[in-house]
């Protein structure tokens, strides 16, 4: 079966394969459209192969609420490029609301899944995106909380995600007062860093070992070699509490409003709407964090170049 240049443009704009993969392919299928197709999809699975080992720390970090469920995940690339590519961002919403939809328990069910919207499983939609964007894609994480009383904010394009959960009931959650005080509680996540809901949820062990470094630095100041042992408790009191409002979110200062914690301006917006709630947990993921990232020698790469 003969085939002309628009069947290779066709076939182009089918699979966003180059022009002359797509000849190939066409040649090989003796003309027959859906037939290339498979054949570009059987060489992407090759090509996924041999892309595997690479190591992907880039990509991006989404969150995806539908009624009232909500999911954060992240999809990892090789390339900071590939996190702003439309294709790869359409993927990582398809995947999100996969997992709204069908409650996978881990990446490896989600796999196996179909994806939303598409007639093949997540899997098989992994492998087409990285025969077309070029690169290794892989789904590294996800949590999905069903609660309508979630906030969700995502910063640098997908380079950190936050859910805010808290306690509030499905009335007091739609009202804008909430919605714009969780986004405010979500980006304090974003921005700050904590570590820790409150003091409560601080480890013993932590505590202590907080204590001890209190403790040992007092011991190697002059200043408080003749300090009496009550004094030197109290100090230690108090630089344990400065360690609180720094790695718990209910005790650091809000960052729009100094003169709050982030636990006061929450109780202040619930009495504001005259409920009784406050934030219980938060989730938040900082694209690639924990992945060794390749480390480029171009010198190297382009002397390997001109040999």
């Amino acid at each position: 079966m003969a085939f002309t240049a628009k069947d290779v443009a066709e076939l182009r704009a089918k699979t966003g394969v180059g022009m002359m993969d797509c000849k190939k392919a066409l040649v090989e299928a003796e003309g027959n459209m859906d037939r290339a197709v498979d054949i570009l999809r059987e060489r992407g699975l090759a090509a996924a192969t041999k892309k595997a080992g690479r190591v992907t720390a880039e990509g991006a970090v989404l969150a995806y609420s539908e009624n009232g469920v909500n999911v954060m995940v992240e999809v990892n690339s090789e390339t900071d490029f590939v996190g702003k590519n439309p294709d790869f961002i359409s993927f990582v919403q398809g995947v999100a609301k996969t997992i709204a939809l069908q409650n996978p328990a881990d990446v490896e069910a989600l796999s196996a899944l179909q994806i939303a919207d598409g007639d093949v499983t997540v899997e098989a939609a992994r492998q087409e995106k990285i025969l077309t964007i070029g690169e290794n894609l892989t789904i590294r994480r996800f949590v999905r909380l069903e609660n309508p009383a979630v906030a969700s904010y995502v910063h640098g394009g997908g380079s950190i995600g936050v859910l805010a959960v808290f306690n509030a009931d499905a009335a007091v959650a739609a009202k804008p007062e909430f919605a714009a005080m969780g986004r405010d509680v979500a980006m304090q996540v974003a921005a700050m860093s904590p570590q820790y809901l409150c003091k409560d949820s601080v480890p013993a062990d932590v505590v202590e070992k907080e204590k001890a470094i209190c403790k040992a630095q007092l011991a190697e100041d002059p200043k408080m070699a003749n300090k009496p042992e009550k004094v030197l408790e109290n100090i230690v009191v108090g630089r344990v509490n400065k360690f609180y409002k720094e790695v718990c979110l209910l005790e650091q200062q809000f960052v729009k409003d100094g003169d709050n914690s982030v636990g006061q301006y929450v109780a202040n917006v619930a009495k504001e709407l005259g409920a009784d709630f406050a934030c219980v947990d938060f989730l938040r993921f900082t694209k690639g964090e924990g992945v060794e990232k390749r480390e480029d020698d171009f010198a190297a790469e382009v002397a390997a170049m001109t040999k």
